[in-house]
């Protein structure tokens, strides 16, 4: 008779850690996209704050400052796990908030231009699609059983691949063709990122450890990244259709 309480209470006891872990995984995903949230809405802000000042836009397509910004961005990308993990709080919430802040700096110029052809619902219409896209990848992510991990070198060639094909059209060719084909294969690319990305910064939990908060931290870093590259190329491939 004894037995059976033993396994009895085995399995309450158990039952109970579960939800506690799964109360404590539900808080720091909720962390994380709270973070991403708040990262897009300041990209959104100051992208628009500089869009409405015309000789700026113009000032930036016309000099070289945009390929400073557009390696800014691929630095930080590089540097900011590092920093996240390994420097202090502050440095990490820095380099984060940095990154919203020139990923905003450098959509303004295609904001601007999208809205003096008329065109800003494209605007709106590219961040509903992205939003829906975004959200179905991570929730993807988040409930599959299927190992993801085995997509990341696939999706770090892939990735590198895209951006020597976007630079060398942007110099070389100009080719509108190029572009559409380009900005199809991120948003494909960027999709499985996503996804990949949430079951990844899913697995980083660890029930009880300080590290959850820098965990969060960059999983919102790296979910923001592929959330704005999703929103820029389908807002460019509206823009090809349009034209």
């Amino acid at each position: 008779m004894n037995e059976p309480r033993r396994q009895f209470g085995g399995s309450v006891a158990d039952a109970r850690t579960g939800a506690v872990i799964d109360e404590g995984l539900r808080q720091y995903m909720l962390g994380v996209y709270n973070y991403m949230a708040l990262a897009v809405a300041g990209t959104g802000l100051i992208s628009m704050l500089m869009a409405s000042n015309e000789a700026l836009m113009y000032q930036i397509a016309a000099t070289p400052l945009k390929w400073v910004g557009f390696a800014g961005i691929i630095g930080i990308g590089w540097f900011a796990p590092r920093v996240i993990f390994s420097g202090s709080k502050i440095a990490a919430h820095g380099m984060f908030w940095l990154y919203a802040a020139l990923w905003g700096a450098m959509i303004a110029p295609m904001l601007f231009f999208f809205q003096q052809a008329g065109a800003a619902q494209d605007i709106y219409r590219a961040f509903f699609i992205t939003a829906s896209v975004f959200g179905a990848m991570s929730l993807y992510g988040y409930t599959t059983k299927k190992n993801l991990s085995g997509w990341a070198s696939f999706l770090m060639m892939a990735a590198v691949g895209l951006i020597i094909a976007i630079i060398v059209n942007a110099i070389f060719l100009q080719s509108t063709m190029m572009s559409l084909v380009t900005s199809s294969l991120v948003v494909l690319v960027f999709s499985a990122v996503t996804a990949y990305e949430t079951q990844m910064i899913k697995g980083m939990y660890q029930e009880g450890s300080s590290t959850n908060d820098r965990a969060s931290i960059f999983g919102a870093f790296a979910l923001y990244g592929s959330f704005v590259t999703l929103f820029v190329h389908i807002l460019n491939i509206l823009g090809i259709m349009r034209d």
